[in-house]
């Protein structure tokens, strides 16, 4: 089986001989590609059949937070050109940077949080006073869910059900969201040993002073918690509803399912949002429908 340095040195062959590139011009593919290589590197990924759409996005959004935009744009251009080389030859059989597009990749605004950064996101959270278990709470919530952040300062105590939530969305349309125990377990933590001082409103998350919680407060309290986490990148709110609809897909989750979840009239929104291109789905059918 062919490493992925192996490969790295067959395109390389290639582009020097059969295109007869300058050799400026290899020895800048060669660098842009060592560098994907050293981040897929810490990822323990040594082939290039085992990288995602994802891994190229979130180096992508990596490099977005150290370098220009044109050196961004020509390590996405090796990207691209590798895996042409790779589905050329045979080594990969889906060109996974077929339907990416780097101006499409940035009009999505928060980072993919990987799965150990958002334990790490989680465990800087102390739940033994009121602030910290009403943000443990928020933020299960909004990773267990992939409710928007102002859907979440909406929610009322009545909402919540122990295995569903009920949560009013855009035009006032509402919808029913499956939540996980763990979520459960945060916002009953809370309730049980922190809301019972405050008790005269309905409103699920509050302030100390019994107002309820608005979107900046959340907002910030996520940027507290990843900075205690170490965690660069550029996240949001918004970024624990696009990891939790991407982790829903790597694990083969029905796209439209997750439509429902995320509250999208049409599935172009949730499809453009997810990155899912024409050959993801196709392979996602042949991967789970009984007949493909």
């Amino acid at each position: 089986m062919q490493d992925i340095n192996f490969q790295i040195n067959g395109f390389l062959a290639y582009i020097e001989t059969e295109k007869a590139l300058s050799k400026n011009t290899v020895e800048a593919y060669h660098r842009d590609i060592r560098y994907f290589h050293d981040f897929l590197k810490k990822k323990a990924i040594d082939r290039f059949q085992d990288v995602t759409q994802n891994h190229i996005v979130e180096y992508l959004s990596f490099l977005k937070t150290k370098y220009a935009a044109s050196s961004i744009y020509r390590s996405f251009i090796a990207i691209k050109v590798i895996f042409r080389f790779l589905k050329k030859e045979n080594v990969i059989k889906i060109d996974i940077t077929r339907y990416l597009d780097l101006p499409k990749i940035w009009q999505f605004l928060p980072a993919v949080l990987t799965c150990s950064e958002v334990e790490s996101l989680l465990k800087q959270i102390k739940i033994d006073d009121f602030i910290g278990a009403r943000d443990r709470a928020i933020l299960e919530i909004l990773y267990a869910t992939g409710i928007r952040v102002t859907e979440s300062s909406n929610l009322k105590i009545l909402d919540v059900s122990d295995n569903f939530i009920k949560v009013t969305g855009k035009g006032k349309k509402q919808r029913i969201v499956p939540i996980g125990k763990k979520a459960i377990e945060a916002i009953d933590h809370y309730l049980v040993n922190f809301r019972n001082e405050i008790q005269n409103i309905d409103y699920l998350f509050i302030s100390k002073n019994g107002k309820k919680i608005d979107r900046i407060t959340i907002y910030n309290r996520i940027k507290f918690y990843a900075k205690k986490a170490n965690i660069k990148k550029n996240i949001s709110p918004h970024t624990l509803r696009h990891s939790f609809a991407t982790h829903l897909l790597e694990n083969g989750a029905d796209l439209r399912l997750i439509q429902d979840m995320l509250g999208h009239e049409d599935i172009s929104t949730t499809d453009k949002y997810t990155h899912i291109s024409k050959a993801h789905l196709k392979k996602a059918f042949e991967n789970f429908h009984p007949r493909p």
